[in-house]
């Protein structure tokens, strides 16, 4: 198993964005959504962890919340993340692999911070926030990355592997 950080250009991508598509199976096939998500480096926490986490809520009462309840501890999932409306010759985007497994405790409160972070119209609104207090904080650990990167190249593609 690979223990070093995805290349810079990928992580530079993945902070980059701020949606993803994440895709996944339950009883009735596959389905994909999208959500927000902030990236969790690991630098914050010092050199313990170099793969990166991509942080997210969704209620469990969604199609999405209940299938990653129901493959706990670690639900297999797809994604890509990259921005709407780009040309193709500078297309920039990101695909992955990984497993996402509901934060409890401390690690809740310590991705809801990092969220807070990255849409800080969240905590400032008590809408929002009061709707916090009630959704899943997810994790998701990337297995496998691959950005794609036109801007270098038409089909410019850098990979890594956990």
């Amino acid at each position: 198993m690979n223990h070093s950080a995805p290349p810079p250009g990928i992580l530079q991508a993945l902070a980059d964005h701020t949606t993803m598509t994440l895709a996944y199976t339950d009883e009735d096939g596959p389905q994909a959504c999208a959500v927000l998500y902030a990236l969790h480096t690991g630098a914050e926490d010092g050199p313990q962890d170099p793969v990166p986490a991509l942080l997210f809520v969704t209620s469990e009462s969604t199609r999405h919340g209940r299938a990653l309840s129901a493959a706990q501890p670690a639900a297999p999932v797809a994604f890509t993340a990259q921005r709407d409306g780009q040309d193709w010759s500078g297309l920039t985007g990101v695909q992955g692999r990984g497993m996402c497994r509901r934060l409890d405790g401390g690690e809740r409160r310590r991705a809801w911070r990092m969220y807070a972070d990255r849409f800080p119209y969240v905590a400032l609104s008590p809408k929002l926030r009061g709707a916090m207090d009630h959704t899943a904080f997810w994790e998701l650990r990337p297995t496998w990355l691959r950005l794609i990167d036109n801007a270098r190249g038409f089909g410019h593609k850098e990979e890594w592997t956990a």
